[in-house]
C-alpha cells in the first residue's frame, strides 16, 4: 500500500508534497498530483506537508475518497 493524493488537492496543486518527497514518485497530473504507488516507500512526508490535506495512506482513504486509489494508480499505467 502507498499513499494517495484524492481530489481534495484539485485547484489547489500546492507541491509541498513534490518538495518532501524523498523518492520523487509524485507526479503531475493535470488538475492535481499523483503518487506513483510503486514507487512510494511509505514515509508520510507528503501527507504532513499537504496543506489542504488531500493525501491519505491507502488503507485510510475516507468512503467518500476511495475512487482516488484507482486514479493514482491509472496515471501510471
Amino acid at each position: 500500500m502507498s499513499y494517495v493524493i484524492t481530489s481534495l488537492c484539485a485547484g489547489v496543486r500546492d507541491g509541498a508534497c513534490v518538495q518532501v518527497c524523498p523518492v520523487a514518485c509524485i507526479h503531475d497530473a493535470g488538475e492535481q498530483f499523483v503518487i506513483d504507488p510503486d514507487e512510494c516507500v511509505h514515509c508520510g512526508a507528503c501527507a504532513v506537508a499537504c496543506p489542504v490535506g488531500a493525501i491519505f495512506f491507502a488503507s485510510d482513504l475516507p468512503e467518500a475518497h476511495r475512487d482516488a486509489a484507482e486514479f493514482n494508480r491509472a496515471f501510471f499505467r
